[in-house]
């Protein structure tokens, strides 16, 4: 029988020094790897951020002033690098062709190019990878909304396209008002209507393209659970501390009776600066304030009224609606919609 011999001690010298440079090979690259991606990911995060806010605010100032290609490319810089850690980004294109949207589109800038040099995986022979956000920013008149129960007529609506703020008038309930007309011609109440309110809160919902039940009469919501007092109450505290209260209010054009129950059709949505009112009997809040600001806008007793201005507003997320048919009556939303 043939007998075997031991192996060489040398015959597997080296094997265990390849192995572990294999293993490191495979380590180094699953290590640049994930340090790349988590590069490549914040990069992302921050080019998104500076594509969304370049976006939004060209809408912004386009829509308030209007503005020029090279203004608009201007401000989406600005804002773009603003969001970038290290204030360089490269903004590729700003899209105003398109009425009432922008969008802008940005690479990352690293350097003298446009492409994000790896830190790890270019050890690897990895080539440069190029990363880019876009977003797109609308400019809508809203078709819906809730808010405080309050319905305004047309015929106290008025703020041309050539101011941005109104003067101080009074608004009183005046269902028999004469000569007030709708844009179609149909008569219509004047002064304001209470809404029905949703259950358990001091608010209606409404929408350009459904009409919208009211309550007849001028006396002030009072059911219970509503707060309806609450929410004047804050208009106040507001007030005295110096800043306004802007109620965004449903706009009716046309009203009427189906069953009994009364209607308003909703034209669109105007913004009115509340300075006072007078909801009730009495002469304290918060029910009651600043009812007689001048002499020609005072609303005292029987008077059920609000005092205040139009103004146009702009509103990025304040406004509780959605957007649809409702005519523009001053006031927009600016929302992202890419």
């Amino acid at each position: 029988m043939r007998r075997l011999g031991r192996p060489r001690p040398d015959a597997e010298r080296g094997a265990a020094g390849v192995l572990v440079a294999v293993m490191m090979l495979v380590l180094i690259g699953a290590g640049a790897l994930a340090v790349d991606v988590g590069q490549i990911y914040s990069e992302r995060a921050q080019l998104q951020n500076g594509a969304d806010a370049g976006a939004l605010g060209v809408a912004q100032a386009c829509h308030k002033a209007g503005c020029t290609q090279a203004e608009a490319e201007e401000l989406a810089a600005e804002l773009a690098n603003g969001n970038a850690n290290d204030g360089d980004a490269n903004i590729s294109e700003v899209d105003i062709s398109v009425a009432d949207q922008v969008t802008v589109r940005i690479t990352t800038q690293n350097g003298s190019s446009s492409v994000l040099a790896k830190l790890f995986a270019s050890v690897l022979n990895a080539p440069a990878v190029s990363v880019g956000a876009h977003a797109t920013a609308s400019v809508e008149v809203p078709g819906s909304g809730a808010g405080f129960p309050l319905a305004l007529s047309e015929c106290q609506y008025g703020l041309s396209d050539a101011v941005e703020t109104g003067v101080l008038l009074q608004i009183r309930y005046k269902p028999g008002m004469a000569g007030c007309t709708s844009t179609s011609g149909h008569a219509i109440p004047g002064g304001f209507g209470w809404l029905d309110q949703n259950a358990g809160q001091c608010q209606a919902a409404t929408d350009t393209e459904d009409n919208a039940a009211y309550d007849p009469g001028a006396d002030y919501p009072n059911k219970p659970g509503q707060n309806c007092d609450s929410v004047l109450q804050g208009w106040i505290s507001t007030i005295q501390a110096g800043d306004e209260v802007l109620g965004v209010f449903p706009v009716f054009d046309n009203a009427g009776k189906d069953k009994g129950k009364g209607w308003f059709h909703i034209r669109g949505y105007a913004t009115f600066q509340m300075v006072g009112w007078k909801f009730g009997g009495g002469s304290s809040g918060p029910r009651t304030y600043n009812n007689s600001p001048t002499p020609a806008t005072a609303c005292v007793d029987p008077c059920r009224g609000i005092i205040g201005k139009f103004q146009k507003f702009e509103s990025i997320d304040a406004f509780e609606g959605n957007s649809g048919a409702g005519d523009d009556l001053g006031t927009v939303y600016i929302r992202l919609t890419n």
